[in-house]
């Protein structure tokens, strides 16, 4: 390591910058003894700070000591204005993300600074976010005693909070990139305002299988509302009893509205189901020819009683006779 820069003692130069120069020097030769510590750092010293080492020298000689030749050379050449901005400066430093730059930086300033007790407690605090703060007091039960101590507490505490953090973001990130499943083409609505259509055919499904779409021809495209049909299937099914709706749709019926074949429910226009039970006209106007033939297929077909057949019988043989001679001679005109 480079030995430090001399030091002139004048107030153009900076003293705290020139000290912690020399300090981290004699940090790599801790064998050194004090008084070759005082002697090298002489060396170090021009003009009116080489005097002053001298005047110390004369006056004590070799009973100083490192302890006490450092308070007082600090004493007579640290700037009072130095110290006041760096002590601005550790109180306005505040922790970036990164708990050991963070701790580099404070450590650097102190050494100016000299700030100890509760000063550097409530300077290390103000600067932590709360997340830090918190670490530390669930990892302590009480406070550190001395502020090595306290530093050491906060430094663990960052890293907890910053390989957690690191983690969080790890996690997101994989999510983020995993595969989302394949659409099934249709448009994604948001929760709570589902298409009315769907909605309808989910409480349509609930009520019973007579109210699925009659969507069997066509490709599956709805057959409603076109002209002379029926605008909707509630439509054509209103009357419709859910137990008949039900048994046509099991039976696999043509029409699920009469339950007669032939038709499909959206153009039934029946005015009673196979069972007689009784329903709405439809909305559509039909022929005189469609209308008499609806009726006579929803007539019940109706059986002789057993004296329609006798007198049927006697008309037969009545028929089968051999004709009177007048009414052949009437048949001459």
């Amino acid at each position: 390591m480079k030995n430090p820069e001399t030091f002139d003692g004048k107030g153009s130069t900076s003293f705290n910058q020139w000290w912690e120069a020399v300090t981290m020097f004699l940090g790599f030769y801790p064998e050194t003894n004090n008084r070759q510590k005082i002697a090298w750092l002489g060396t170090l010293l021009t003009n009116t700070a080489k005097a002053w080492h001298l005047n110390r020298y004369r006056d004590l000689g070799d009973a100083d000591t490192w302890v006490n030749y450092v308070a007082a050379i600090r004493a007579e050449y640290r700037n009072e204005r130095e110290v006041a901005d760096t002590q601005l400066k550790l109180g306005q430093l505040r922790y970036q993300g990164s708990i050991r730059a963070y701790m580099t930086e404070f450590q650097a300033l102190n050494n100016f600074a000299r700030a100890t007790g509760e000063g550097l407690r409530e300077k290390v605090d103000m600067a932590m976010p709360d997340s830090i703060l918190d670490m530390r007091f669930n990892q302590n039960e009480g406070d550190p005693v001395d502020d090595e101590g306290f530093l050491q507490a906060t430094y663990r505490a960052g890293v907890q909070v910053e390989k957690k953090k690191a983690l969080k973001q790890a996690k997101e990130a994989m999510r983020s990139s995993a595969p989302t499943p394949k659409s099934d083409g249709r448009k994604d609505v948001p929760k709570g305002k589902g298409n009315s259509n769907d909605t309808q055919r989910n409480k349509e499904t609930q009520r019973s299988y007579g109210h699925r779409e009659d969507t069997r021809t066509n490709e599956g495209k709805s057959q409603y509302n076109r002209p002379g049909r029926w605008a909707s299937k509630d439509a054509a099914l209103t009357g419709v009893p859910a137990k008949e709706q039900e048994e046509y749709f099991r039976n696999r019926e043509d029409c699920w509205r009469c339950g007669r074949p032939g038709h499909r429910t959206y153009e039934c226009f029946s005015f009673n189901t196979k069972h007689s039970t009784a329903l709405p006209p439809a909305p559509w106007k039909t022929s005189a020819v469609s209308e008499g033939k609806r009726k006579r297929s929803e007539e019940p077909e109706e059986r002789p009683t057993a004296k329609q057949q006798k007198i049927a019988a006697v008309e037969t043989m009545e028929t089968n006779a051999v004709a009177p001679l007048w009414e052949d001679s009437e048949l001459d005109f």
